[in-house]
């Protein structure tokens, strides 16, 4: 087994005050004075004024004004001139005491001394790997096998940990290559919605990110070289779905019933089963009147056909969401004419960076300030996990008509409403049918950096709102009557992410049935384990799918 290549990071800064300065002009500027502090050990450094508003840590720089931002690039600036000038020596790791404060300046918090453990592991200063196993399963144990569905980000972790405990085991991936939904989504625009510095394993932290949102080809060799670097190619097997999943109550293993490529069926046993399939694999189509009589290509965006030339034809979009908003701007520029069907706007969080590459400066701080990068991605955990519940925390005593569900979640939604006033403000037909009349956080919050204003402003975009009633041969028809003829249909109309675990058919014991006990509401302890299937093990389960995007 290899290892994660380790993080080159310059033992003495040599750079001239003005490369400093330009460096630091380009920083996130909220983890810049804690991660500071943390290699300097000084903390006179963590100033009031300069703290930010654990209210608006999701703004843009967490709600520092201008003035703060100035201040504190200044601060920092000096700091790492002197710095540099004493020999770029880092202060000793501080105590759980002083890092609890530094933790709690950076995000503006209190009281959070319950997570220090969790935070100082997602901090994972200078690649510390806290949840290695620090134990092997004994030689006379080694006939104690796993079989993990799923060779995504959750199911290579899985393999990973068993392989440094010493535990066999084998990865079942129906695919031909690992990275799970960065495989398979692979339509135009197609990239992360989380900033790439969070989106990676603590443990194996990428430090050149290309992007601040990487596109899918970026993650999925993120995910590949992870795979190459752990040595877990050998043991995945390709081209392999898995059909059921049925526990032997005599021999108490189960057997795990797979297709493989060409169509052969065969049974494996296992001690344990790990099912890591995800929710964002299995495409869901609308269930719309004449769907399959539409005469033209269609296809879902999970499934992009590249084979069909788009340039100049008229072309409908179903759908909004977290794909369609991705892929619409990309192509919209090509087809002739583009018919947006929208059911229900999302809420945009405004992401000015979202489409930009790193920048020089903050290459170089990454490079050249231990712990900085560490304490972006801390920065970035805190206010993308738990750092973000209190502006989606209902108060049962609020009374919005719907809109919100307390005082602090209707100031998001106002701070919202306010950027899509000035992104469709000249444009009030349109205002009016991308403001959503449900809270914020009731449904998953999309990254826009202004491109959705731009698209849908297009000479050759057009949102309709109306029902869909059916689907003709030559396009759809809305509720008002009107049918709209297109040339080509996408789908773009998300997965079925509450089917947990299907099309699987899973069986534990005394033959009860995984679906029939969940009868379509699926429940697990802590999202993980099942009464009556034993050794049964999901991730990224039932009830983890939070809103506040702290999931994986």
């Amino acid at each position: 087994m290899t290892q994660w290549p380790e993080r080159t990071v310059v033992d003495r800064i040599t750079a001239t005050d003005d490369e400093i300065r330009e460096a630091v002009a380009e920083a996130e500027v909220p983890p810049l004075l804690p991660a500071l502090a943390y290699l300097t050990g000084d903390l006179s450094l963590l100033r009031e004024d300069l703290k930010p508003d654990p209210l608006l840590i999701g703004m843009e720089q967490g709600g520092l004004s201008e003035e703060q931002q100035a201040t504190a690039r200044a601060l920092a600036v000096d700091t790492l001139i002197a710095y540099r000038d004493a020999g770029s020596q880092p202060a000793p790791v501080p105590n759980d005491e002083v890092l609890l404060r530094i933790m709690e300046y950076a995000v503006g918090g209190a009281d959070m001394a319950a997570y220090l453990p969790l935070l100082e592991e997602e901090l994972a200063y200078r690649g510390e790997d806290r949840r290695a196993p620090a134990w092997r399963v004994p030689e006379t144990r080694s006939d104690f096998n796993v079989v993990i569905i799923g060779a995504g980000m959750s199911g290579l972790l899985t393999a990973h940990r068993l392989q440094q405990a010493g535990v066999p085991f084998v990865i079942l991936e129906k695919d031909r290559n690992v990275g799970g939904t960065w495989w398979e989504n692979k339509y135009p625009g197609c990239r992360v919605d989380n900033p790439n510095h969070n989106y990676s394993y603590s443990f194996a932290q990428r430090h050149d990110w290309p992007f601040h949102f990487s596109t899918q080809d970026v993650l999925h060799g993120y995910f590949r070289t992870c795979a190459d670097a752990f040595g877990l190619r050998e043991h995945v097997r390709f081209e392999t779905e898995v059909l059921s999943a049925t526990w032997d109550d005599d021999d108490a293993r189960w057997k795990v019933r797979v297709r493989i490529a060409g169509g052969a069926e065969e049974t494996l046993e296992a001690n344990a089963v790990v099912s890591a399939v995800g929710q964002l694999n299995r495409p869901k189509l609308p269930d719309i009147t004449g769907r399959d009589r539409f005469a033209g290509p269609s296809f879902h965006s999970a499934r992009w056909d590249s084979s069909i030339d788009l340039a100049e034809k008229r072309v409908a979009v179903i759908g909004t969401g977290a794909s369609a908003t991705q892929f619409i701007p990309e192509i919209a520029p090509d087809v002739g004419e583009l018919l947006v069907f929208q059911r229900t706007p999302a809420w945009l969080g405004p992401t000015p960076d979202y489409h930009d590459e790193v920048s020089d400066g903050l290459k170089w701080l990454y490079a050249h300030v231990p712990s900085y990068s560490e304490w972006n991605r801390f920065w970035i955990f805190w206010r993308m996990g738990d750092g973000g519940l209190p502006n989606f925390r209902v108060d049962p005593d609020w009374q919005s008509g719907g809109e919100s569900v307390s005082a602090v979640n209707d100031f998001v939604r106002l701070v919202l409403i306010e950027y899509l006033k000035a992104e469709f403000g000249d444009r009030p037909d349109l205002l009016e049918q991308v403001i959503p009349d449900y809270p914020p956080g009731a449904k998953r919050m999309l990254r826009d950096n202004g491109i959705w204003a731009r698209t849908l402003k297009r000479d050759n975009v057009r949102l309709i709102t109306d029902d869909i009633k059916e689907i003709t041969p030559k396009g759809i028809v809305t509720a008002d009557g009107e049918e709209h003829q297109v040339d080509v249909l996408i789908y773009g109309t998300g997965f079925h992410a509450s089917k947990f675990l299907t099309p699987m058919k899973v069986t534990g014991r005394n033959g009860v049935d995984l679906h029939e006990q969940w009868a379509g509401d699926a429940r697990a302890y802590l999202g993980v384990t099942i009464p009556h299937f034993p050794n049964f093990f999901c991730l990224y389960g039932p009830n983890t799918n939070i809103v506040v995007n702290g999931s994986i």
